[in-house]
């Protein structure tokens, strides 16, 4: 059965409410708001809003752009139409193209660049919602030297496969098409991250394990924007980027692999979960919010 039939999407639905219900945090404060991220395949990035935001007293339910009122983690302000007047919290553009949200209420956004192009005025908070995933899980004993991490459209090319080949067993490649959590666990007991995968990076960034990044072929859309967005936030003034070809050794790659600034990681951190709980704050105080449409629910 495809993943984006009805019956697949109900079952989603039903799945993420009964796992909502385990956190304290609903049950205190919990708001039940449509909110907009990728749902067309399995992807642990894409699987962070539903994961994370219940943890903080929030249950985003999805919904369309044109209906929703909440956008989650990942690359899809590009997504949302014109007009659109609701929450913005840690989402970012995939492509490096002027997007003006002028109605939106930005909470975070995932980089500077991002925050330039839909017209941000003002201070704001920088980070991805992926850098939370160390608050609520601890890092576990490393089970693998490496850890390879190609996006899913690299899952198959056959310079990043070559490079994952060990006997020994220190090399582990991790599927990006699960839920957040599996992903997660095993980014966290890898001792260096080689990625394609921008939440990949992030992920290793949460945790404090040296990462370097890399584009394939196919090109993603909008090329390597989404990473310099991000970059420009956790690492201003430089990258982790290695360029990797037929020639390429893995360990020339791990010799490039770079940790995060702890203290940025850390204030970036604590920007998130203030903002977020900014947010909830609204939804507690505004009963309209956001966008002036009464579409929040209490639990």
């Amino acid at each position: 059965m495809e993943y984006s039939s009805p019956v697949r999407r109900r079952a989603r639905v039903i799945r993420r409410i009964s796992y909502a219900a385990t956190f304290p945090a609903m049950w205190r404060k919990g708001h039940v708001v449509p909110a907009f991220w990728w749902d067309g395949h399995p992807n642990f990035g894409d699987d962070l809003t539903p994961w994370l935001m219940p943890r903080y007293g929030v249950l985003p339910i999805h919904r369309l752009p044109s209906s929703a009122r909440l956008a989650g983690a990942g690359s899809i302000l590009g997504f949302l139409p014109e007009g659109y007047a609701g929450a913005i919290w840690g989402s970012g553009l995939m492509e490096e193209v002027e997007r003006p949200l002028p109605e939106s209420r930005v909470f975070a956004v995932r980089g500077p660049f991002s925050a330039e192009l839909i017209g941000v005025r003002g201070p704001v908070v920088f980070g991805d919602p992926g850098l939370l995933v160390a608050r609520h899980v601890a890092r576990p004993r490393r089970r693998w030297e490496i850890g390879v991490v190609p996006h899913g459209h690299h899952r198959r090319n056959p310079i990043l496969r070559r490079l994952s080949q060990r006997d020994d067993g220190s090399v582990h490649v991790i599927n990006v098409h699960r839920h957040a959590d599996s992903a997660v666990r095993e980014i966290a007991a890898c001792g260096v991250i080689v990625t394609t995968s921008l939440h990949g990076l992030i992920t290793a960034d949460a945790f404090g394990i040296p990462a370097a990044w890399s584009t394939l072929e196919p090109a993603l859309n909008g090329g390597d924007f989404k990473f310099r967005d991000y970059e420009a936030a956790v690492t201003p003034g430089r990258t982790r980027y290695v360029p990797i070809d037929e020639d390429t050794t893995l360990e020339a790659v791990v010799r490039r692999a770079e940790r995060a600034p702890a203290d940025t990681v850390a204030d970036m951190t604590r920007g998130l979960e203030e903002s977020l709980r900014r947010l909830v704050d609204a939804l507690e105080t505004e009963p309209d919010f956001p966008g002036g449409v009464p579409r929040v629910v209490r639990m």
